[in-house]
């Protein structure tokens, strides 16, 4: 079990930091904090720039400790919010990526959550730190909770705005046509 606790820390951590700096300095074909922050923007996300780089340090930040194993509960509870986010923007395409759905992000956040719930296992430095009580049921739950809750939040303040963005175009459109 620790053996495969390690090997799935392992590839998922590091493929959270890829996907996190993709946002952050336009590495593996990403778009940068510029391309990412004009896409939040649009999404509803604002400020965009801020946004996507909050969104790429938290990928990547998360990754990096899910890959030490170190702080387990807390990596979980940033990737599940942050992928709970990034689930939103695809939810309309339903389930399948290549229908651009929120295949990727619910996967994360099961691998996220999973850890949460597991641990990291001994091959980590929550344990050889004494932090392996970590983990459990309590720990999975709170992680899942507050990444959950968060990730919301962000999503119902991005629909405001676009509600807002919606109504101000409506006036805007009323005005020119008076």
């Amino acid at each position: 079990m620790n053996t495969g606790l390690l090997v799935l820390r392992l590839v998922f951590g590091l493929l959270l930091v890829g996907h996190g700096s993709q946002k952050l300095f336009g590495l593996f074909g990403g778009p940068g904090p510029d391309g990412a922050g004009g896409f939040f923007h649009a999404l509803g996300f604002r400020p965009g720039k801020p946004m996507a780089i909050v969104a790429g340090a938290s990928e990547a930040g998360a990754g990096v400790l899910i890959v030490l194993g170190l702080l387990t509960p807390l990596a979980s509870a940033a990737v599940i919010g942050t992928l709970v986010v990034a689930g939103s923007v695809h939810w309309a395409a339903g389930l399948w990526a290549q229908n651009s759905g929120f295949e990727l992000p619910l996967l994360y956040v099961t691998a996220a959550g999973a850890l949460a719930f597991t641990g990291p296992g001994v091959y980590s430095l929550d344990n050889a730190l004494g932090l392996h009580s970590l983990a459990g049921f309590d720990w999975g739950l709170a992680a899942v909770v507050v990444g959950a809750l968060s990730g919301l939040a962000v999503v119902a303040r991005a629909r405001r705005a676009l509600a807002s963005d919606a109504v101000g175009q409506a006036v805007t459109e009323e005005h020119a046509s008076a």
